[in-house]
């Protein structure tokens, strides 16, 4: 049976391939792409490749040189709708038999595999399998009762073994015995772990000595057959038994060569059923006689056996070194770690979860009734629904301040509905917790201190004037003067006291509280007279561009009208010579579908430096010699309460200062009331 590999990103034609080719010479295997290491190309089990790619790039010719590198010997055929002559002439000479277009017609594609793959002719030198089995022996070659059955006990016992050193040895030994083999060596395909060291695919592709009998393993050390060529080509691709006497053998030196070297008489096939897992070469018998047509045809149902034992045994070597490697991974790691089946056993517990959960003392495996009912009742909820359980903290009830981190994770194949096993991690975390405990503290501590020093420093600007003029009131009150600066005095430092009051108040708010709507045009008026007030009596001055539709706002009135007004406050302040607010709006809907209103607040400064830009909003944070620096940190908080937000515009060479709130409307129409 020749093998099909079809290379295509869906498995459409390979299902349309496999519907029209004879099911008894093809076997059609699918794949979306070819792989280093791939077993059917390692092995040399590809007889032809079909590619579905359309030759309009170059990524198709790469993909063809890669299948004509790795399989030289194999036709290709490539299914293209659509081609360019250049790709389509690269194609042929990378060595394409033929280009051909969809959908798959039955009579082309089959006149094309018979073309390229043709039917072997049987002949007396070279028998095919099946005529080996069936030809009746010479009476006088017929081997005994007792020897076939002795034969036909051999497969029973070879799948026990878990070595293939020891099961390898003990088939020859036995073989010798029964059929009196002078003379046998073994050689394998690479396995899993040997195959990943491979050096490059001519390495990948070679078969090693395994188990000799006969032969002396130092002479084979640094000899291999390969699945290219020789008599490991040649069985890769046929299946069958090779004798040396035949005309294929004659006609190769290079099998002629290796049947010399090693002293054999015929090479049989080990396969697995499904794959080559390696070549037996077995000698004459020690009287001289060849083995029969019989007997070779039970040892080649005895090597089927012996190959699905190897696979058994590398597949039993790949879970175990996992098995060890993931086992080695939870002890070592400081983490508690627990895994417990769907049996609710414990399957595996290293030393930190035994010191976590255990009694002190306590000798023996973790149980499952060890671990705390609250950890126990979840570890069954994610065996049942096989969702993860989401990160938590657990305090144990005895262990005082201890805090542990817990996580909860299944192990769920995708072909099982439920999950087999439950991955219990457990961290100590209380360390951390003081850590970050201790340093919230630190940071408030840090925070108290600075806010300290800068209201009694503000305070203290507000409060001087009020001094100066208390220590002067009794000489000098009946001054008209004296009394015009006192009332000047009290009236600004009531107003920069009442501002920090207001501030403070501001930032100890959480969540604003509901209000009327409010229109936005008003509110910029009264924010703008509001930062007026605290600029002092100089002239300043107000360039308000509406998007000529009235818009509404919803919230708190007095919060919002103090988030307008220091950022207004801002911007008069950057042109002290020529104070002037330019401030614009602009309404627009976002993704969701809500309506949003955009301030923009320019002023007629430098504009922002770039550090400004960065920690304009940040407390305690001015480039002045006066105030707190938490105008616009108030104007934030109050902002964000809204659900909107504040930006400060990056820095540009030549461009004022720009900030920018966003705002949730309430409506795009207003209410005529509203308005007032």
């Amino acid at each position: 049976m020749k093998t099909l590999l079809v290379l295509a990103d869906t498995q459409g034609l390979a299902e349309a391939i496999r519907a029209v080719v004879d099911a008894g010479r093809y076997r059609v295997v699918y794949q979306a792409e070819l792989r280093a290491g791939d077993v059917l190309v390692s092995q040399g089990r590809v007889d032809g490749c079909i590619l579905d790619a359309e030759l309009t790039t170059i990524r198709p010719i790469r993909t063809i040189e890669t299948v004509r590198r790795w399989l030289p010997a194999a036709p290709i055929l490539v299914y293209a709708n659509a081609t360019q002559w250049e790709w389509e002439e690269e194609a042929y000479l990378l060595g394409v038999g033929h280009i051909l277009t969809k959908p798959v017609r039955a009579k082309l594609l089959n006149s094309l595999l018979d073309r390229f793959l043709p039917v072997e002719t049987r002949t007396a030198e070279k028998p095919s399998l099946r005529s080996v089995i069936e030809a009746k022996p010479a009476e006088g070659n017929r081997p005994s009762q007792k020897t076939l059955e002795v034969l036909r006990s051999f497969s029973a016992l070879l799948p026990h073994s878990l070595s293939t050193e020891s099961i390898l040895k003990q088939f020859l030994l036995l073989l010798r015995e029964t059929v009196a083999v002078n003379r046998a060596a073994i050689f394998l395909v690479p396995s899993p772990e040997m195959l990943s060291q491979a050096k490059d695919l001519d390495d990948a592709r070679r078969l090693r000595s395994a188990c000799t009998i006969g032969l002396q393993q130092e002479l084979l050390q640094h000899f291999a057959l390969s699945l290219n060529s020789g008599v490991g080509g040649h069985i890769a691709r046929e299946g069958r038994i090779l004798r040396r006497d035949t005309d294929a053998v004659h006609d190769d030196p290079e099998m002629r060569k290796e049947f010399e070297l090693l002293g054999s008489e015929v090479a049989l096939p080990i396969l697995d059923r499904e794959m080559l897992m390696g070549v037996a070469f077995f000698d004459r018998r020690v009287t001289g006689e060849p083995l029969t047509n019989e007997e070779l045809t039970l040892v080649f149902y005895m090597l089927e056996g012996l190959g699905m034992a190897i696979k058994n045994i590398w597949l039993h070597d790949q879970v175990a070194t996992n098995h060890e490697m993931m086992g080695d991974i939870l002890r070592q790691l400081s983490s508690g770690c627990v895994v417990i089946g769907r049996d609710l056993t414990v399957q595996h517990a290293n030393k930190m979860a035994r010191d976590y959960f255990t009694a002190p003392g306590r000798k023996g495996a973790m149980e499952f009734s060890d671990l705390p009912q609250v950890l126990g009742s979840k570890v069954f909820e994610a065996l049942n629904t096989g969702l993860a359980i989401a990160p938590f903290k657990y305090r144990p009830p005895h262990g005082g301040d201890t805090i542990y981190r817990i996580t909860i994770s299944p192990f769920q194949k995708q072909s099982q509905g439920v999950p087999s096993a439950v991955l219990l991690l457990v961290d100590d975390v209380t360390h951390n917790e003081r850590l970050q405990k201790v340093e919230v503290e630190a940071a408030n501590l840090r925070m108290v201190k600075k806010m300290a020093e800068r209201l009694a420093h503000e305070v203290g600007n507000a409060v001087v004037p009020l001094s100066t003029h208390q220590q002067l009131f009794a000489q000098q009150y009946k001054d008209p003067e004296f009394r015009d600066s006192l009332e000047a005095a009290l009236a600004d430092g009531v107003k920069r006291i009442a501002r920090l009051g207001q501030q403070m108040l501001f930032l100890a708010q959480d969540r604003s509280p509901s209000g009327e709507p409010i229109p936005v045009s008003k509110l910029i008026e009264e924010a703008f007279r509001e930062a007026q007030k605290h600029h002092g009596e100089q002239p300043v001055f107000l360039q308000y561009e509406t998007g000529g539709q009235p818009l509404l706002l919803a919230g708190d009135r007095a919060g919002l009208k103090h988030a307008l007004a220091e950022v207004m406050l801002n911007a008069l302040q950057a042109n002290t010579p020529a104070p002037k607010v330019k401030v614009s709006t602009r309404a627009d809907d976002d993704a969701k579908g809500g309506r949003w209103v955009h301030i923009e607040v320019q002023d007629t400064g430098t504009g922002f430096t770039p550090e400004a830009s960065q920690k304009g909003s940040e407390p305690f944070f001015t480039t002045r010699n006066v105030g707190l620096g938490l105008g616009l940190t108030v104007s934030r908080k109050i902002i964000e309460t809204h659900q909107g937000k504040i930006e400060i515009a990056r820095p540009r060479e030549g461009q004022s200062g720009t900030v920018t709130i966003s705002l949730p409307l309430v409506s795009a129409e207003v209410p005529h009331h509203a308005l007032q």
